[in-house]
């Protein structure tokens, strides 16, 4: 086998390759004496058609497959002997094939870059820390009641907060337009679901009422037979009702696991769980700190094949985000929406396989199974759980990812300048704002 190999342009190589005709031959010959003892022809036995019988009828036919089996084989047997490491799968064309002469194909693929890691050493970062208040606890105790909160009808007036159900029928210079109609709808007043004006129309109105609205929709409104016009609503106010909460009581406490020691136990039951979520946010965010910081100090060509894999990859989870995107039409989702994810994503990638690959590092078992014990403390029989993970080669092997990840960056962190910065409780696990996130389009009332 005859291999060579040539730069077209960055990342991408051309490799030639050339299989002698002995090897082609005796693979097809092998495979027609095998086909002979099976074929059945008219005039002939089965297992007693002639050889050449067999190859005239079906040569040509074997020959192709047989090429294609030895060009995806040589493919990869030419890549162990040039250490070559591609990047997505590569594009592989015959260029001779025909009988009596070699086999020659030329595969193009693109190989993984070259990584220069930068010196972990001058990269800097704040760790957020703080301590779980009482006055947390309380904030978090109040949060969990409005979770469990319910809805009682309410003899009264609506006001701002109350859940109203209506019926209401919408009508551009007099006749009823699409979406401008519905019945037993539920609207939380305050929500601003409904076009400016709306709600507000509602507020102070009982059950049994019904009002007439002369609304205006907004000049940037997505719908534009809708935008900027002037149009009437007429509301029939169904049902007011009002927020519910729940006693903090042993039932109370009961719903969240905690059948003993009181409100004691269940404040202690709720700070532990706070500085959990508390130290994994922080953890994240110094994580982030550190990836952006990488991210500034490193220059690598990214292979094409892995950005739009990687764009493959965020689409589908956002067509899985919006309920499983059978009836959305990905033309909706552009590569340009993800490119700037991707490519972030594909360059970390890169780095951080590149220190797994200097450094030799491997998933911390214990870490592992700790990990698992973790995941498997919030279902009802952990056991179970923890022995379908370590059963389920696939899952485990997500973990075992994850931890190594983890591992990565406390190998960076441990080298970087980490500040410990003290703060509250809240800005510890405020979420951080994601690039693109804009308001949130209003509704027409429909």
């Amino acid at each position: 086998m005859q291999v060579s190999i040539e730069t077209t342009q960055g990342l991408e190589r051309k490799m030639t390759i050339t299989v002698p005709s002995d090897r082609v031959d005796s693979a097809v010959n092998a495979r027609l004496q095998e086909a002979a003892k099976t074929v059945r022809l008219n005039g002939f036995r089965k297992g007693k058609v002639p050889l050449k019988v067999v190859k005239n009828r079906f040569g040509a036919g074997v020959r192709q497959e047989v090429a294609g089996e030895l060009m995806s084989q040589t493919y990869y047997e030419a890549l162990t002997e040039k250490s070559l490491k591609p990047a997505g799968q590569p594009r592989i064309e015959a260029t001779k094939m025909d009988e009596g002469q070699d086999l020659e194909f030329t595969a193009v693929f693109e190989v993984y870059p070259e990584i220069s890691l930068p010196d972990f050493s001058k990269l800097k970062a704040k760790r957020l820390q703080a301590e779980v208040e009482e006055s947390d606890i309380d904030e978090m105790i109040e949060t969990l009641r409005q979770q469990r909160q319910t809805w009682q009808e309410a003899d009264r007036a609506a006001k701002k907060d109350d859940m109203v159900n209506i019926d209401f029928v919408g009508r551009k210079d007099g006749e009823e337009f699409a979406g401008g109609k519905a019945s037993g709808t539920n609207l939380v007043l305050g929500s601003e679901r409904m076009i400016p004006g709306f709600e507000d129309g509602i507020i102070g109105k009982k059950a049994g009422e019904t009002v007439t609205l002369p609304l205006s929709f907004p000049e940037d409104y997505h719908n534009k037979e809708l935008a900027g016009a002037d149009v009437e609503f007429d509301i029939t106010i169904n049902t007011v009702s009002e927020k519910a909460l729940p006693e903090v009581n042993d039932e109370f406490f009961a719903s969240f696991g905690v059948t003993e020691g009181g409100m004691d136990a269940f404040r202690e039951e709720v700070a532990s769980n706070m500085r959990r979520e508390m130290k994994s946010a922080s953890r994240n965010k110094l994580k982030n700190q550190i990836m952006d910081a990488v991210l500034k100090e490193v220059d690598v060509a990214v292979p094409a094949a892995l950005l739009a894999s990687e764009v493959d990859q965020l689409r589908n989870q956002t067509l899985q985000q919006m309920g499983g995107g059978q009836n959305i039409d990905k033309s909706m989702l552009p590569d340009e929406l993800f490119s700037e994810q991707a490519q972030r994503r594909v360059v970390l990638g890169l780095v951080l396989g590149e220190v797994i690959q200097q450094q030799n590092l491997q998933a911390d078992a214990v870490k592992v199974r700790e990990a698992i014990d973790e995941l498997a403390a919030t279902y009802e029989s952990p056991e179970e759980v923890v022995k379908w993970y370590y059963s389920n080669q696939e899952q485990l092997s997500a973990v075992e990812s994850s931890v190594l990840e983890d591992q990565v960056f406390d190998y960076i962190i441990e080298q970087a300048k980490v500040e410990d910065k003290k703060v509250s409780y809240q800005e510890v696990i405020k979420p951080e704002p994601k690039a693109g996130e804009g308001d949130a389009s209003e509704e027409a009332g429909a």
